[in-house]
């Protein structure tokens, strides 16, 4: 999936509320940003292989921030 798909779809931005949601299954596809903390998504990326969600990384966290709509740096988000 293309990130920039994630303006208009239903998702979650934010490490802490992205794994929230993978930990309850529902997310379909989690992003990462290459130039995020590995000591912050660790365990988000941990997560994930045990849940079977797949894990795309892009560019950096301001790319996934504006992916997402939002004016701030995303270290992460996550498909709905």
């Amino acid at each position: 999936m293309d990130p920039k798909e994630l303006m208009t779809a239903n998702k979650v931005v934010g490490t802490k509320e992205t794994l929230r949601m993978v930990e309850k299954h529902l997310c379909k596809t989690v992003f990462i940003a290459n130039d995020a903390s590995m000591e912050i998504v660790r365990p988000l990326i941990a997560a994930c292989e045990k849940n079977g969600i797949p894990v795309e990384f892009v560019e950096s966290m301001r790319d996934l921030g504006e992916s997402c709509g939002i004016k701030v740096a995303a270290a992460s988000a996550g498909l709905l």
